[in-house]
Formats: structure tokens, C-alpha cells, sequence
């Protein structure tokens, strides 16, 4: 927990507690009491009066581990011991961005005079599955959200924006992930070279309805590509031909 204490100490809104929140604990014997419950909670109701010892037992030597679980340049993963409105206590995990990163980007590109949907076919790990996506990828630290923008359309899809939208912020999820990113559109001349070694097989440049079609039917269900998609048409990006 030494990695954890430090480090609520130099970003201390991370752990901030909020009235009528989920309160982070700091007392240390609470913070124990958490693990072990949540240890308890983990291998479920002993039968019998042996497993029950043996499970109070465990809890007591080898607790869930809290704290910070694991930590690079693009992620951290957190533990916390938290005390529930209800009064319970336990651990919930959260994933946040490193301290004094920028706001990751999503990028909508829309392709020449047209304004036509610009999307990847993306191999994504999470999902050992394809996903159609716009363009998306973490800030560097320091630079602008226009910078950020610049740079992911150069890596992904080699392309240069001649005109950049905000389209405002979103959170992707708030029951697990503190991440912040900002969305934009951008309007590119062309699509130069693929980043293959990020599996992006191809792009394809569709009308704004196809790719509004692929998300009702199920082709697009990457939240940040429905969002993007959502927030132009608000912005009122589209041409009158395309609200029809």
C-alpha cells in the first residue's frame, strides 16, 4: 500500500469523498476489515463449520490485495477500500489515466467535400474481435486536444486535418473507468497509409446515413464511434440532405 498512500498524497482529488458517495477508507484496521470481507465475498458462503473456520482463517492471512494493482503510461489500475452508503464494507476497482496526462481523443473524419464517414476496421485484444471505429487514441501529456487530434490522424490513417470541431466530452464509464475524452470532428483531403501495427485492416469512406444505418443495425457497437457519430449530427455537422 506504500505505492497507493504516496500517491494519494500527490493527486488528492483522486480520493476525495463526496457526501452521500462511495467513501474511500484511511483508517488503517477499516481498511483491513475490507479486505477480508471482501475476501469473504470472493470464495462465497462456506458449508459447513470447518470451511467456515478455514475461510475466516484465509481471509485473515491472505486478504484481497488492494491498492495499486498494476500501472503504465496509458493506464492505472486502482483498488480502493471503500465503505458503501449502505454501510458495508469492501474493494472496487478503477481504472484512470496517469496522473498529469491530457484527455484522450476521439476523432470523427469526414472525407472531402462530401463529408464522408471515414472508418477503420479495428482488431481489438479486449474483444479478440474486428470493430468498425472512427479514429481514437490517448493524449500526450501537454498537448493541446488539436495537437492530440493531429497526431492520431497521422499515425492511424495518414491523413492531415484541414478544419477541426470540437464536439465536446464524454465519460465511457463511469462505473469503472475515471478516463475523460474529448470528441472532434475533422475534415480530412485523403487517407494515406494505415498504422497496421495497431491492427487497423482497412477504412472505408461511407455516407453519413450508412454509417448511421450500420449503427442501428448492429455493425457499429463501438460506444465511442456512437457517440462521435451523435454528437456531429447535434453540432449539426450534416448537410440538409443528410437530416432527411
Amino acid at each position: 500500500m506504500n505505492r497507493y498512500e504516496a500517491l494519494r498524497r500527490s493527486v488528492p482529488e483522486w480520493f476525495r469523498n463526496d457526501p452521500g458517495g462511495i467513501d474511500i477508507l484511511r483508517d488503517p484496521a477499516l481498511v483491513r476489515r475490507a479486505r477480508r470481507e471482501a475476501t469473504e465475498a470472493r470464495h462465497g458462503a462456506p458449508h459447513g463449520r470447518l470451511a467456515a473456520l478455514w475461510a475466516r482463517l484465509r481471509a485473515w492471512a491472505r486478504p484481497v490485495p488492494a491498492g495499486v494493482v498494476s500501472a503504465n503510461r496509458y493506464v492505472w489500475h486502482l483498488r480502493d477500500p471503500v465503505r458503501f452508503p449502505d454501510g458495508r464494507l469492501g474493494l472496487y476497482d478503477r481504472l484512470l489515466p496517469p496522473p498529469g496526462s491530457s484527455p484522450g481523443v476521439v476523432v470523427l473524419p469526414l472525407l472531402g467535400p462530401e463529408g464522408k464517414v471515414v472508418l477503420i476496421e479495428h482488431y481489438r485484444h479486449a474483444t479478440r474481435g474486428r470493430h468498425w471505429e472512427v479514429v481514437r487514441g490517448f493524449g500526450d501529456p501537454g498537448a493541446t486536444g488539436e495537437e492530440n487530434v493531429a497526431r492520431e490522424l497521422r499515425e492511424e490513417i495518414g491523413a492531415t486535418p484541414t478544419r477541426v470541431t470540437a464536439l465536446g466530452a464524454l465519460h465511457p464509464d463511469t462505473g469503472m473507468l475515471a478516463q475523460r475524452v474529448e470528441l472532434y470532428a475533422a475534415f480530412v483531403d485523403r487517407i494515406g497509409e494505415l498504422e497496421t501495427g495497431e491492427a487497423i485492416g482497412r477504412a472505408i469512406a461511407v455516407p453519413v446515413r450508412e454509417a448511421e444505418a450500420m449503427v442501428a443495425d448492429g455493425a457499429i457497437t463501438d460506444g465511442f464511434t456512437v457517440a462521435a457519430l451523435y454528437r456531429a449530427r447535434l453540432a449539426g455537422l450534416w448537410g440538409p440532405g443528410e437530416h432527411s
